[in-house]
């Protein structure tokens, strides 16, 4: 009986520290996980016009967001944009549009655009990581995003308008 005893203290002992390297080993294969930065990749230029003068308000650089993947995606995961650059969504139709901010960490200006360029509508200031539906007062083919307070610091209005090319 003491042999039996004996063991089954033994195997516990043994289990006890395997089980506690392999827990080890998990923890660590789970804390050696990296987070990739997802950076801006240019893909255009962008003007931006007063509608009354024609005169430019500012150029940028673009990514562009053009496909299933990357319309839901937009610029979620990023921690910084600059002040140049945007993203700017094309849709294969034009429509009512509503974006969110979910998974995006940087608060932006979301200006929507009609097919003919004409922006016709902008939310200001979108909240970071924030789920709340900001939606178009028109229907849009183009979304413009960029850094939040460029808007009025361009004092875009509905009415101005986009020219864009693609590379």
């Amino acid at each position: 009986m003491k042999r039996f005893a004996f063991k089954v203290f033994i195997f516990s002992f043994f289990g006890s520290v395997a089980l506690q390297l392999w827990s080890c080993k998990e923890e660590q294969k789970y804390s050696e996980v990296k987070q990739v930065e997802v950076t801006f990749k240019k893909e255009g230029e962008l003007q931006l016009k007063k509608a009354i003068t024609d005169s430019l308000l500012t150029s940028l650089d673009i990514e562009i967001a053009d496909d299933e993947y990357s319309t839901q995606t937009g610029l979620m995961y990023r921690s910084s944009m600059d002040n140049n650059q945007g993203m700017l969504f094309i849709f294969p139709d034009t429509n009512n549009r509503s974006f969110y901010m979910k998974n995006t960490q940087i608060p932006l200006d979301i200006i929507f655009i009609s097919e003919n360029k004409t922006i016709v509508s902008i939310q200001k200031n979108a909240e970071p990581m924030n789920e709340t539906s900001l939606p178009s007062e028109a229907p849009a083919k183009y979304v413009l995003e960029v850094n939040a307070g460029l808007s009025d610091t361009w004092s875009l209005e509905k009415g101005d308008i986009i020219e864009f090319s693609i590379n």
